[in-house]
């Protein structure tokens, strides 16, 4: 046998040891992360939020069930996910929005991650889709209707039918929410709309839930995303116009900085916050 040969089996074997010997906090737990598809910056890092997240849960060795509309982004996040991690994603293409049946398209991705997972330990619903920089004035229904439906009806419908199975392991829920609903941003009316939504409904849910022994959380991030990277190198004048610093000097990192703070909002030290906002936005969301 020769050396390269040798390497590479050497290689190999630590590879699968390291697999194999990830024992965190979720680890034989499931996770479903909607908008999960996989985003990267141009540095190679993770460039959307919901991505972090998945790697985030995926180092405490959860199980993930992803879902989003792009079914090569979400297949993108497996193979990276499964091949660096050692865990088990379930990708499963769902669209919430106007003219189907939106209780069909989630109660099937609760369905699948059951058979293949058999529980569900923690929900997190990420995704949303909104027309921005709108007024109240020229809005359209259509673009309201976007923002409602992939947002506050997308999460009322996630925590509904994933009620019974998060009953059963006293899971977790993170919502998120925005500093544009809790400041009312100029020209983002649907989008603030449908997140003060989803904190009235994460308010009732923790006061109806919480005998079950399940908490719900919401997260108001701000981040350094490939959104924000793309429009800063194709519109810089823009950028600097409208995108502003937060006191912490620099946008969040969507894993360390988003995706960890979620997986702790969803471990056992936490389950005694219930119904609270927290603004990760690096001093940007401060209120009374």
């Amino acid at each position: 046998m020769g050396i390269v040969e040798l390497t590479v089996r050497a290689i190999s074997c630590a590879l699968t040891v390291r697999k194999e010997s990830i024992v965190g906090l979720f680890t034989g737990k499931t996770v479903i992360v909607t908008g999960g598809g996989k985003a990267t910056l141009k540095d190679g890092s993770a460039g959307s939020i919901g991505y972090g997240i998945d790697i985030a849960f995926a180092k405490e060795g959860a199980n993930l069930v992803i879902t989003g509309r792009n079914v090569a982004k979400l297949e993108a996040a497996k193979e990276s996910l499964e091949a660096e991690y050692g865990i088990k994603v379930l990708p499963v293409a769902a669209d919430v929005s106007a003219g189907q049946d939106n209780e069909a398209v989630v109660q099937h991705v609760v369905d699948e991650a059951i058979a293949t997972f058999g529980r569900i330990d923690a929900l997190v619903n990420n995704a949303q889709a909104s027309a921005s920089g709108v007024t109240i004035a020229d809005h359209t229904m259509e673009q309201f209707d976007l923002a409602m439906y992939s947002g506050l009806y997308a999460t009322f419908l996630y925590m509904q039918k994933c009620y019974p199975h998060l009953k059963e392991t006293r899971g977790s829920v993170v919502n998120f929410a925005s500093g544009a609903g809790l400041f009312g941003n100029y020209g983002q009316c649907s989008y603030a709309a449908a997140k003060e939504g989803i904190r009235g409904l994460t308010r009732v849910a923790a006061n109806e839930w919480g005998a079950d022994g399940i908490n719900v959380n919401i997260v108001c991030p701000l981040a350094w995303t490939a959104q924000l990277e793309n429009f800063q190198t194709a519109y810089p004048e823009a950028f600097e116009a409208n995108v502003h610093m937060p006191p912490a000097g620099h946008y969040g990192d969507v894993e360390t900085e988003i995706g960890r703070v979620v997986v702790q909002l969803c471990g056992p030290d936490f389950k005694y916050m219930n119904g609270e906002t927290l603004t990760l936005e690096g001093g940007m969301g401060q209120r009374p």
